[in-house]
C-alpha cells in the first residue's frame, strides 16, 4: 500500500483540517453570524450547485482518469487532454443560455416556499461551473499520482475562505449581500488555482487530432454523468427537496446533522484520491490479483478507521449538542442514520474505483438512476410526515441499496468481495465499543466529558487493533509511533 498509505495519510491530515475548519464554521460561525434563513440558502445553494457539479463537467473528471494510462503515444495523448479541456463547454454553454432564458419560471418553481431562493439562481449556476472545472483540473493532477496539493485545496482552501468572509460579515467589512457573492468568488479562485497546479505538472499541448477510441470515450463521458453523480445526488438532493417542502430554516439543523456524519467520510475521501488512479491502472492492465488487494486492504484500513471515527461521533453527539445549541438537537436521529450510511461507504473501499473504471460502469448508470428516482420519490413521502429525520430516512435507505447494489456486481463480474475474517472481528470490535459506552458519561461539563470520552475510547480501540493485529497497515504505523517516542 506504498503510494496509497503514504498520500492517503497527508489527504486524511488536510481532510481533518478542513473538517475543523468546516466544523467552526458550521457549528459557530454559521449559527451566530447569519440568520437561519441565509445559512439555510446557503446550504440550498451549495447543495444544489453539487447536485449539478456532474452534469457540467461533462463526466470529464471520470472520463480522464479511467482512459488516461490507455493512450501510449505523446500525439494520441495531448489530442485526448486538449478533448478534457474543452468538453464540458458542450453542456456548460447550453444550460447557461437556458437558465438565461428561463430563469424566472426556474425560480418561481423553486422559491414556492422559500421566495429568498429566486435571487441565488447565478449564484448557484456560476458555483457549479467552478466546482465541475476544479474537479477536472483535480483530476489531471491524479493522474500524475499527485493527489496531496488538490486534496488541500478540495477541502481546506474554500472553507478558509469562507471563515474569512463570515469573520468579515461580523465585523462589518461586508454586508451579507456581498457575503453571498463573496463566496462565489471563492469557489472561482479555487478552480484557478487548481488549473495553475495542474498545469505545472503537466502543461497542455492543444492538439486538434483524430482520437482512435473517441466514440467509447464520449460514450463514457455521457453516461458517466448519472453514474458519476449518484453520491453526490444521494448527498444532496434531500436538502435541495427540503427547501421546497419545509421553512428553510430547519435546512440549518439538517446541515449541522449532516456535516457531523460526514466527518466519518474523511478517510474515505481521501484515499478515494488515489485509490482511482491506481484502480484504473490495474484494470488496464488486467492485473486482477493487485486489483484485489487493493479493494480489501482498502476496505479493511477504511472500516478500522472510519470505524473509530464512528464511534467518537455517536457517543459523543448528546454532550455536542449541549456546546453548539440545543435547538440543532432536531437533528441527533440524522447524524445516527447518516453515520451508520458513512461507515457502509467506507466497508466498500475501492468499490466505487473499480466499477467507475470498468466496463461495466453502465450496471451503475442503472442502478443509480433507479435509486435516484427511488430517493426522490421516498423523499416526497417522508419529509412531509417526518421533516428533516424524513429526509435523513429517505437518505440512509436509498445509500444502503445503492452501495449493497454494487457490492453485488463486483462480486457477479469480478469474483471479489471486500471482506476478510479481519473486517468480520473489526464489525466486531465497534459493535461491542458502541455498546459499552453508548449509555455512560462523565458527570463534567460537555468539554470535559467528550474530552475524557474519546480519549478512553481511542486508546481502548487502538489497542484492541494492534493486539489482535487487525489491520498490518495500521499496526504497522501505531509500531512505528511506538518506537518513534522510545
Amino acid at each position: 500500500m506504498g503510494i496509497v498509505a503514504s498520500q492517503s495519510f497527508k489527504n486524511v491530515i488536510t481532510t481533518y483540517l478542513g473538517f475543523l475548519i468546516g466544523a467552526i464554521n458550521t457549528l459557530f460561525l454559521y449559527t451566530e453570524f447569519l440568520s437561519d434563513a441565509y445559512y439555510g440558502m446557503v446550504g440550498f445553494m451549495l447543495s444544489a450547485a453539487y447536485v449539478m457539479m456532474p452534469l457540467m463537467a461533462f463526466g470529464t473528471h471520470n472520463t480522464l482518469v479511467k482512459f488516461y494510462s490507455s493512450f501510449k503515444t505523446r500525439v494520441s495523448l495531448h489530442s485526448f487532454l486538449t478533448l478534457m479541456i474543452f468538453l464540458p463547454l458542450a453542456i456548460m454553454l447550453p444550460v447557461s443560455v437556458i437558465g438565461y432564458i428561463c430563469h424566472e419560471s426556474i425560480g418561481a418553481f423553486l422559491s414556492t416556499e422559500n421566495t429568498i431562493i429566486k435571487n441565488y439562481l447565478w449564484h448557484t449556476l456560476l458555483i457549479a461551473i467552478a466546482l465541475a472545472y476544479f474537479e477536472v483540473f483535480f483530476a489531471w493532477a491524479k493522474v500524475q499520482m499527485k493527489t496531496v496539493f488538490g486534496n488541500f485545496m478540495k477541502e481546506v482552501f474554500h472553507r478558509v475562505g469562507t471563515m474569512i468572509l463570515l469573520l468579515s460579515l461580523y465585523i462589518d467589512i461586508i454586508n451579507v449581500e456581498q457575503f453571498m457573492v463573496g463566496l462565489v468568488v471563492v469557489y472561482l479562485i479555487r478552480t484557478f488555482i487548481m488549473m495553475f497546479f495542474a498545469f505545472s505538472i503537466k502543461l497542455p499541448v492543444i492538439v486538434f487530432k483524430k482520437i482512435s477510441n473517441l466514440r467509447s470515450i464520449l460514450k463514457y463521458s455521457s453516461l458517466i454523468i448519472i453514474a458519476g453523480s449518484v453520491a453526490t445526488v444521494l448527498l444532496d438532493v434531500d436538502k435541495v427537496m427540503l427547501g421546497k417542502y419545509i421553512p428553510i430554516e430547519q435546512i440549518a439543523y439538517y446541515n449541522v446533522a449532516i456535516f457531523i456524519a460526514t466527518v466519518i467520510a474523511v478517510p474515505q475521501r481521501s484515499m478515494h484520491q488515489i485509490l482511482l488512479p491506481l484502480a484504473a491502472t490495474y484494470l488496464n492492465e488486467k492485473d486482477y490479483d493487485a486489483l484485489e488487494n487493493l479493494y480489501q486492504k482498502s476496505s479493511l484500513n477504511l472500516l478500522v478507521i472510519s470505524g473509530l471515527v464512528f464511534l467518537l461521533i455517536i457517543l459523543n453527539i448528546n454532550e455536542l449538542y449541549l456546546l453548539i445549541d440545543v435547538a440543532f438537537s432536531s437533528g441527533l436521529n440524522v447524524v445516527l442514520l447518516i453515520s451508520v450510511a458513512k461507515l457502509y461507504d467506507s466497508l466498500l473501499g475501492s468499490n466505487n474505483a473499480i466499477l467507475f473504471n470498468s466496463d461495466y460502469y453502465k450496471i451503475v448508470l442503472i442502478l443509480g438512476v433507479v435509486l435516484v428516482v427511488s430517493m426522490i420519490v421516498l423523499n416526497m413521502i417522508f419529509i412531509p410526515l417526518y421533516g428533516i429525520n424524513g429526509a435523513a430516512l429517505a437518505t440512509f435507505l436509498a445509500i444502503f441499496f445503492y452501495n449493497t447494489g454494487k457490492l453485488f456486481f463486483v462480486y457477479r463480474y469480478f469474483k471479489m468481495l471486500p471482506f476478510t475474517m479481519h473486517s468480520l472481528r473489526a464489525g466486531g470490535l465497534i459493535i461491542v465499543m458502541a455498546l459499552l459506552f453508548y449509555f455512560w458519561d462523565f458527570s463534567f461539563s460537555p468539554v470535559i466529558n467528550i474530552g475524557l470520552k474519546s480519549i478512553l475510547i481511542c486508546v481502548s480501540y487502538l489497542l484492541v487493533v494492534y493486539k489482535f493485529n487487525l489491520s498490518s497497515d495500521i499496526s504497522s504505523i501505531i509500531s512505528k509511533s511506538i518506537k518513534r517516542n522510545q
